[in-house]
């Protein structure tokens, strides 16, 4: 069934091509679009500007598929392929065109879709585009099945917000950011007069099935289900002197905010371009330092009257992280799930190492202080110099977690001479600050965290791959096992050590998951 969405009429090209960077933004793989109206109508301009929109390049060449019948393009997000079925002979050549094909890789966008009768999928969205009396302007319609209804409610629910803000018009250009790999969305709005601002899309996440005691993965973990974890940091955070991004907007029951761009020098990024690494590394230590000396706020009241509670790390938070290592990796690399003995004494070594690191002092616990989630600010002050852009999934916990997210980066590599410089830096500097500051014990809790969160991370990547299809994270995991075996070098750590020697050897730790 296909319901009647929405109409604009009497759009100018500019207009088509926003509405096309808007619909560009809620799309994902196996996503069909279907473009109808006649010869001149403004399929062709909407098509364009959307694959470049997806490609993140606008000056991106777009030929018409007209006489080749399809055009296939590779970008960052997902596989487009282009059709035009104006010269279809006969709708059963659309099964030599690849039509199943390109679905599994990416999103298809089809011209003159009738032509191909029911070897269009029934689940689609369906926009037609049709003159009006003004040779320079078109009346556009969205339609789609029913099972896609939510997804165009999304779209009307960020149009509307953006409007309010005063983002919404034509001239301001809308733009897809690669993010995480997590679910939130992110676009960059830039207006005519240059003004930037960036939109996250973070709806309300629906909780997962109980796993243990009653309780999802996402509520033993400790992950924020809405925006509003993401307002009360960023607000404790700012008031506590940091560059965490303004908020512009809001819409904390649409999970929508507008907030201040903090510009493209995120620190990987940087690397790429010739940056010095040891100096940006040591910014970020001094920034974490500058927010672990303030006290995280356990309570915080929102603009809605609500209140955020920031959560404490504990056990079941870790050991869960812990475990997606027997739950995804080892399936992946074995071909089956880990025989109950090794995942009771994985589940032992672990329990009694987070025992020993839960005893620490707790301070800030941002969880995803890396390369990815940090900007340098070159004109601004330190600690203000480095603009810090994740923490919704912050908790107040042991202090060496985030220390050793940076230090040992999941996607950029720490050289372990840099690694061990900087760790030097943190204590002395956390020495000088708290004379009961216990080095040897933080080393441990560094370390065993290390251990922990490299752990999860092979986990999490073995999980996109083969739950998502993202196996773009997969080349990272040589230098996620990298490492791992620095941290299990500890003598506190010996046992766990022997572990994953026995049960994960290094002889297999190089294979390509079976995936």
């Amino acid at each position: 069934m296909i319901n009647p969405a929405f109409s604009f009429t009497d759009l100018t090209e500019s207009d088509v091509s926003r509405v096309a960077q808007e619909i560009a933004f809620l799309l994902q793989p196996g996503d069909t679009l279907a473009l109808e109206g006649d010869l001149g109508a403004g399929k062709s301009t909407f098509a364009r500007a959307l694959i470049r929109a997806i490609s993140g390049n606008p000056e991106l060449e777009i030929p018409s598929p007209t006489f080749t019948l399809v055009q296939a393009y590779e970008t960052p997000r997902f596989d487009i392929a282009h059709f035009d079925l104006y010269r279809l002979a006969d709708a059963s050549e659309i099964d030599e065109l690849g039509l199943d094909a390109a679905l599994t890789r990416g999103i298809a966008v089809i011209e003159w879709p009738s032509r191909g009768d029911d070897r269009i999928p029934r689940d689609r969205f369906t926009i037609r585009f049709d003159e009006t009396t003004a040779p320079d302007r078109r009346n556009v319609s969205l339609e789609t099945a029913a099972d896609l209804r939510a997804r165009l409610e999304r779209f009307t629910a960020i149009r509307d917000f953006l409007a309010g803000a005063g983002w919404g018009d034509a001239s301001t250009a809308f733009s897809y950011l690669q993010g995480d790999a997590s679910p939130r969305r992110y676009a960059r709005l830039q207006k005519a007069d240059g003004s930037r601002a960036i939109l996250m899309d973070s709806p309300q996440r629906p909780d997962g099935p109980p796993i243990r005691d009653g309780k999802s993965y996402s509520a033993i973990a400790h992950l924020a289900e809405s925006v509003k974890a993401f307002v009360a940091i960023d607000g404790a955070l700012d008031a506590a002197g940091l560059s965490v991004p303004r908020i512009i907007a809001e819409d904390l029951a649409q999970g929508l905010l507008i907030i201040e761009d903090f510009g493209d020098k995120v620190f990987g990024a940087e690397l790429a371009r010739g940056r010095d690494q040891a100096p940006l590394w040591k910014r970020g230590v001094d920034t974490l330092i500058a927010v672990q000396s303030t006290e995280p706020p356990s309570r915080n009241r929102l603009s809605d009257g609500t209140e955020f509670i920031l959560p404490e790390a504990d056990e079941g938070v870790l050991e869960i992280e812990t475990q997606l290592l027997l739950d995804w990796y080892w399936p992946a690399l074995h071909g089956k799930a880990p025989p109950q003995s090794a995942r009771d004494a994985f589940t032992s070594l672990w329990k009694t190492t987070f025992k020993r690191v839960l005893s620490q002092p707790k301070t800030w616990l941002l969880r995803d202080f890396h390369s990815p989630n940090l900007i340098a600010l070159d004109d601004r002050p330190r600690p203000r110099d480095v603009g810090i852009i994740d923490f919704q999934d912050a908790m107040i916990g042991p202090a060496a977690y985030d220390l050793v997210s940076l230090l040992q980066d999941a996607r950029v590599n720490v050289p372990e001479d840099l690694e061990n410089q900087l760790l030097d830096h943190y204590v002395a500097a956390t020495a000088a600050r708290d004379p009961a500051f216990d080095r040897p014990e933080f080393c441990f809790s560094y370390a065993a965290l290390g251990a922990q969160r490299n752990t999860k991370i092979l986990g999490i990547f073995a999980r996109l791959a083969m739950r998502d299809g993202k196996r773009q994270y997969l080349p990272h995991m040589p230098r996620i096992w990298g490492y791992l075996e620095r941290d299990l070098r500890h003598e506190g750590l010996t046992a766990l050590k022997a572990w994953y020697d026995e049960n994960l050897p290094r002889s297999l730790r190089a294979e390509a998951l079976k995936i």
